[in-house]
């Protein structure tokens, strides 16, 4: 079965085929961020560095509380990372326009050039595997992806990029 596009049951919904799902996620998403660990620990940071870097490329200007609702930890886990970041001089915060409290993020000249070399690893392993799988399988793969999204979050996800 290792390495052969198999079709799930028909009785997709029985426990080995849960099983069989959750393995195949949790592998598959081990090797996806594996792909870019070298090029993290080359820079000194992890994978919550990553997380920060990704999402404040995909919506520059993002506030604080913005990011911390997208990453899902606390504020001093949060805060840790930004401060390195931040002293890397990989990102940039300044206070809001309107809104003096809010502190706005963006990635300066060099964290967009990290974070797009990291992108471009994720996206090379990623296109490879959604080449093999094909347009319905991708689509069905998003489906079941968002499937596991609260709904209440799909609207601040479905807004990244715009």
């Amino acid at each position: 079965m290792a390495g052969q596009n198999t079709a799930a049951s028909p009785l997709f919904l029985r426990e080995p085929e849960l099983r069989r799902g959750l393995e195949l996620l949790y592998f598959g998403n081990s090797h996806l961020t594996r792909s870019i660990d070298q090029g993290l620990a080359d820079q000194g940071l992890g994978r919550a560095h990553h997380r920060a870097l990704y999402f404040i490329a995909r919506q520059p200007d993002l506030t604080v509380s913005q990011l911390l609702g997208l990453l899902a930890i606390t504020k001093q886990s949060l805060g840790r990372v930004l401060n390195e970041l931040i002293e890397r001089g990989l990102v940039e915060m300044r206070p809001g326009d309107r809104d003096r409290r809010q502190r706005l993020l963006r990635l300066s000249d060099t964290g967009r050039g990290l974070e797009n070399q990291l992108f471009d690893a994720l996206r090379e392993r990623l296109s490879a595997a959604y080449a093999s799988a094909g347009q319905s399988a991708v689509s069905g793969f998003w489906a079941v992806l968002e499937g596991l999204i609260p709904p209440e979050e799909r609207v601040r996800i479905g807004q990244l990029g715009d």
